[in-house]
């Protein structure tokens, strides 16, 4: 079937009564008209203008088709519309789904950077649509579309998803003031760790994933860890039950910082135990950035990285639990 730049110039022939006024119209010379017309006919089988001394008029077939191609157009234009609404719509929201330790502990101060940047550069940022889940529900959020960009806290790379690294972070074994654990000076083993009903983010959580890594490399991969005390679903849960003297906990330094400054709560050392683990920004899609906002969010924080400013109150480079410290990424894919 003709094209739909082939059909304008058909109706632009048959409202204008010409090919030269077509030819203005639509903005290309009279001999682009005509080939056009030839082609469409010659493509067709049938004669579709008819020319004379006095201009050029549709035939009758020319004609059926033209109304045909009214309704054509039509409805090109309105899928036109609509992809332009769709990228438009894209380029102005942003849907996150975040892990709970950076959503709570990195995003909010990332998040304000990011629209005060866009602001000073003269331009929109995009509407920011943030929800918090576990490191498995964001994996499938992002995979399943209902997500754009999501960030994840784990020692593995999501499968199936592009990523790219955007820290580091460190969890840390605490307790309340009190806890019998606070008396021992040289921390405890692994094996006391495992052994130990702790105050734990539920199953799928990057924290619990990172945790069980850790105790299946110092132990091995047949260890059997204690049931958890408390099963909880965010780290602000985790950390009011070790407020409260529930369980020992092990949670990101990043959110009790405030806590083991203020003596709220004691770091207890787990010598032995690796406990680091990598923060990533994740989607669905090439491991090229993803465009729109979605590269722009992620373009700033690395940015924010390098400049010395990963955590909301300029922690980055702090010294962490047990000599960690709080930095960029070394590299900037996983």
């Amino acid at each position: 079937m003709p094209d739909l730049a082939a059909l304008e110039v058909l109706l632009s022939v048959a409202t204008t009564g010409s090919l030269n006024g077509a030819a203005r119209q639509v903005g290309i010379s009279q001999q682009a008209v005509s080939a056009r017309i030839a082609a469409m006919e010659a493509q067709t089988g049938v004669l579709l203008v008819r020319r004379s001394p006095r201009g050029s008029t549709l035939t009758a077939e020319g004609a059926v088709i033209a109304e045909w191609a009214v309704r054509l157009l039509g409805v090109a234009a309105g899928l036109d519309a609509g992809i332009a609404a769709l990228r438009a719509d894209r380029h102005s929201r942003l849907r996150i789904s975040a892990s709970s330790t950076i959503a709570e502990q990195l995003l909010p101060g990332w998040l304000a950077s990011f629209r005060s940047a866009a602001g000073q550069s003269g331009g929109q940022p995009p509407e920011i649509l943030l929800s918090a889940a576990n490191t498995e529900a964001v994996v499938t959020q992002v995979g399943a579309g209902s997500a754009d960009l999501g960030f994840t806290e784990g020692p593995q790379k999501p499968p199936g998803l592009a990523s790219r690294v955007i820290g580091h972070d460190r969890l840390v074994v605490v307790v309340a003031p009190g806890h019998p654990w606070v008396r021992r000076r040289r921390g405890i083993s692994p094996q006391e760790l495992a052994a130990a009903p702790l105050a734990s983010r539920e199953g799928g959580s990057g924290t619990r994933d990172t945790l069980l890594a850790a105790l299946a490399s110092a132990l091995g991969s047949g260890l059997a860890q204690a049931p958890a005390a408390l099963s909880l679903s965010t780290t602000a849960a985790v950390r009011a039950a070790a407020l409260a003297a529930a369980a020992p906990a092990v949670i990101s330094d990043l959110a009790v910082s405030d806590d083991l400054a203020a003596g709220r709560l004691i770091q207890v050392q787990t010598p032995g135990l690796d406990l680091r683990r990598t923060l990533r920004a994740v989607w669905d899609g090439p491991s090229s950035l993803p465009a729109g906002p979605a590269r722009d969010l992620i373009a700033h924080i690395l940015a924010r990285q390098r400049h010395g400013r990963s955590t909301p109150g300029g922690a980055a480079g702090r010294p962490g639990p047990q000599g960690a410290k709080l930095s960029p990424p070394h590299q900037r894919s996983s």
